[in-house]
């Protein structure tokens, strides 16, 4: 058998109803969910089950929702699922990933994404940033067209996100987001996509919210993670406890190497990708790079009863 690697969701795989099934037929998800109830002092688990969508998507709360839900598939399901070789999580995914590993305990983390996601939303005012997919764009094309728009607007736009072959998003000052997507038109980009989130994520915007969370960080314990974890900042294999901790810290304003972090565990061995928790992009976007380099791959998401199957 090949190698397995543990996937973590970030922001945007979060819904209403996230999590309740699992919950009502498993003890130890809802163990978890109780768990982050009293480390928040506020009841996550109703509003994971039952909205408001506006609430549950204000970034404070989606990060500590898609983290709990993640850390409950593990518990859940800890004797079936596959031991994993490596784990990797797209951006707020790495503390799950690392929860998972036993790196950083479920309790730390939790709190710790909760105080990100406020000081991301107030590092940039609503309105001030903005983030966009480009499709079917080389990276030397967005990169231009980036450059491009920041010297006519003063202003910043850099890429963000490197999700896959011709999946690449950009973020900065709307503003130049928006020169940023008209450059691109010009260069043939055939798709943009304007996302919907409330501030430019993984771009030089965020170093307000690296300043403030970095004292944070400083002051948890980590501990060598059971596998090695592929962080998001470099791509590389690590383990190392500073190291992983020095990873989120630079993750902030970082942008987000998710092809390059796959292709790392595809040249490792990798044949088996489980995604675990909400949603299921990141099980597709492994699946996807595989098969454009010719090689077979079984990837899949786990996040509600149903899914259960597919471990065979």
């Amino acid at each position: 058998m090949g190698k397995v690697a543990w996937l973590f969701p970030g922001q945007g795989s979060q819904a209403v109803g996230m999590g309740v099934a699992l919950a009502e037929a498993e003890p130890a998800a809802r163990a978890v969910l109780q768990e982050a109830d009293a480390a928040l002092g506020f009841s996550l688990s109703k509003l994971m089950a039952g909205g408001p969508e506006e609430t549950l998507r204000l970034t404070e709360h989606t990060q500590p929702a898609i983290l709990t839900h993640s850390i409950m598939v593990v518990q859940a399901w800890a004797q079936r699922l596959p031991k994993p070789d490596f784990a990797a999580g797209h951006s707020l995914g790495e503390y799950s990933a690392l929860v998972a590993l036993g790196a950083l305990s479920f309790e730390d983390a939790v709190r710790t994404v909760r105080e990100r996601g406020r000081a991301m939303q107030v590092a940039v005012p609503v309105g001030v940033g903005a983030m966009a997919a480009l499709l079917g764009m080389s990276l030397a094309d967005v990169e231009a067209s980036c450059a491009e728009a920041a010297a006519s607007t003063g202003k910043i736009v850099v890429p963000a996100n490197f999700n896959g072959p011709g999946q690449i998003v950009i973020a900065g000052h709307a503003e130049a987001v928006e020169a940023a997507l008209e450059a691109a038109k010009a260069r043939g980009g055939r798709k943009a996509l304007r996302l919907p989130v409330s501030a430019p994520f993984h771009s030089p915007l965020m170093e307000p919210a690296k300043a403030h969370m970095e004292p944070i960080l400083r002051g948890l314990a980590f501990r060598p993670p059971s596998c090695p974890l592929v962080n998001n900042v470099d791509a590389t294999s690590v383990s190392d406890p500073d190291a992983l901790r020095d990873g989120l810290i630079r993750q902030i304003p970082g942008a987000v190497r998710w092809q390059a972090t796959v292709e790392l565990l595809l040249n490792q061995g990798v044949t088996i990708f489980l995604e675990l928790g909400p949603g299921k992009v990141l099980a597709g976007l492994a699946k996807r790079q595989a098969k454009e380099l010719g090689l077979d791959v079984t990837a899949f998401s786990l996040g509600t009863p149903e899914d259960l199957g597919q471990l065979g």
